[in-house]
């Protein structure tokens, strides 16, 4: 059950619409920074092995095989370990991906206004963000006043946006903020429910062993 709830999550999260939006874009020769998946794979993977391997843990039980217990102990201590590295490497790079991202979107945004060989393709990549992600601008002072004197990439109301400081940085932020959150706590559930099946695994062939004996 943990893991199809875990499965569950990683695939809502690998096909939200505001990510794949994002994500999926191409400037050019340029494909859109997509580290953000390398953690939701991870999960993906973690949440299937766990369906099978809670299956092999229920029958070994069921069967009273230390053989079976024992293959059970080692896929949890395996799948710890990716839980742990999957942990590190979010941590390290929660900054970076929406820094890498952000990256992008002006890489696009100051195509599209000079004019830029290719600014048609920036121009759509630019109005898949702001449409995506209810906003116009960035941090930059060029890209801060876009919504001020270029209509033909933001919203109608983007004065009103702009007044708010609706930007598209501040936007990125919160987006992959967000997903990351959920992956954390996504990999810490899994990994306080895989050192409980650990334990309780360890306790199942021991009180085999000792039965066998007796």
């Amino acid at each position: 059950l943990a893991g199809g709830i875990i499965l569950g999550v990683a695939l809502w999260l690998r096909h939200d619409t505001q990510t794949t939006n994002i994500l999926y874009l191409q400037l050019g020769d340029k494909q859109a920074p997509n580290t953000f998946y390398v953690g939701i794979y991870i999960l993906i993977a973690v949440g299937a092995v766990m369906m099978f391997v809670g299956f092999l843990g229920c029958y070994g039980a069921i069967q009273e095989s230390q053989c079976l217990l024992g293959t059970f102990f080692t896929c949890l201590v395996i799948l710890f370990a990716c839980e742990v590295a999957a942990g590190i490497w979010g941590f390290v790079n929660k900054d970076q991906i929406a820094k890498d991202v952000k990256q992008f979107y002006d890489q696009a945004l100051q195509q599209a206004l000079m004019g830029e060989a290719d600014a048609n393709n920036a121009k759509t990549v630019v109005k898949t963000f702001h449409e995506t992600l209810d906003c116009c601008g960035s941090d930059i002072i060029t890209g801060a006043l876009t919504p001020l004197w270029r209509e033909d990439l933001c919203r109608k109301d983007s004065v009103k946006s702009f007044f708010e400081n609706s930007n598209c940085h501040k936007k990125i932020d919160e987006l992959f903020s967000g997903k990351l959150y959920l992956i954390g706590i996504a990999a810490v559930v899994v990994a306080v429910i895989m050192i409980f099946e650990m334990i309780l695994s360890m306790v199942l062939c021991c009180g085999i062993r000792n039965s066998s004996v007796y």
